[in-house]
């Protein structure tokens, strides 16, 4: 079976935490630990977000975020396949990818990823005044935003197949990978973050997986969420999905994804917690979402 297995980014860095190596290094191995029974199974292929890093990596060093993507992606992919050799003796591989988008997205003038350190209201609106931020809340805090536009193609796809087929594990398009669009001279990077989800979707269904995971750090998908009735999704069509609406800034995307996986075909996904990989994986746990209707 082909695995596509999307981290959140709190397999990176839990809200609130300081973003020190040692910290990030941590949750790796747990997630190594999480995805190495999957490796040694079957064929896998781990994306990741980079939202946290590549936010204070923009306050520190002012680089272009196409710049920054590249940092990030060799930063965490490098933790990855150390982890998951080191700790399971696995063959792994990190592959630099980048992502066509197109210049004329409206995302560019609708900002709305976050991206860096969580803050109050004061201190946000004081930060983006200064640096000519867009700001907006996420839960109870408040992040920056930078546009991100929808992923039309994987520039890297052909040498990502041929790297799957060697049967090493696959570290590849962190952060929604690099963006770029196509230019008269070729291709140039753009100011913008894909989201890792819709292009561990894109690169699902590119690489022909039969299972799309999307880790995170809750259970499942809850329907109301935040009201006194929300209950867990256990199982939906794309269908059922869609006619729901989910947060923009965090599950939102995942749903989406999800959807867009699963439509047509045998395959499923499955959004739930990073330490339930493979009970997620084997269609038990999480939110499992599929074009065929659950047998009742």
């Amino acid at each position: 079976m082909r695995i596509v297995a999307a981290l959140g980014g709190n397999a990176l860095l839990e809200r609130g935490e300081a973003p020190g190596p040692r910290i990030q290094e941590k949750h790796v191995l747990a997630a190594a630990g999480a995805l190495a029974p999957l490796a040694r199974e079957h064929e896998l292929v781990v994306t990741h977000g980079n939202g946290p890093q590549i936010g204070l990596l923009a306050m520190e060093l002012g680089d272009p975020f196409d710049v920054l993507g590249a940092q990030t992606q060799g930063m965490i992919g490098y933790w990855l396949v150390q982890a998951l050799h080191n700790l399971a003796g696995l063959d792994a591989v990190c592959v630099l990818t980048r992502t066509l988008v197109h210049a004329d997205d409206p995302a560019f003038a609708a900002p709305s990823k976050f991206v860096g350190p969580v803050y109050d209201e004061e201190t946000a609106r004081r930060l983006a005044a200064r640096r000519s931020w867009a700001i907006r809340p996420d839960g109870g805090a408040w992040r920056r935003v930078v546009p991100s536009p929808e992923p039309a193609g994987i520039v890297e796809l052909p040498h990502l197949r041929r790297a799957v087929e060697s049967g090493a594990t696959v570290v590849c398009a962190g952060g929604g990978g690099i963006p770029v669009r196509a230019a008269e001279d070729g291709l140039t990077g753009v100011e913008a973050v894909v989201d890792k989800d819709l292009t561990a979707a894109l690169l699902a269904r590119e690489l022909a997986a039969d299972v799309l995971l999307l880790l995170t750090d809750v259970d499942a998908v809850q329907d109301g969420f935040g009201t006194p009735g929300a209950r867990p999704i256990r199982h939906a069509t794309p269908g059922e999905l869609r006619t729901r609406s989910f947060p923009d800034g965090s599950m939102g995307p995942k749903v989406t994804a999800a959807c867009r996986f699963a439509e047509g075909g045998e395959r499923f996904a499955a959004i739930g917690r990073l330490t339930d990989a493979a009970a997620l994986a084997a269609g038990s746990r999480g939110t499992i979402v599929s074009a065929r209707p659950r047998p009742r």
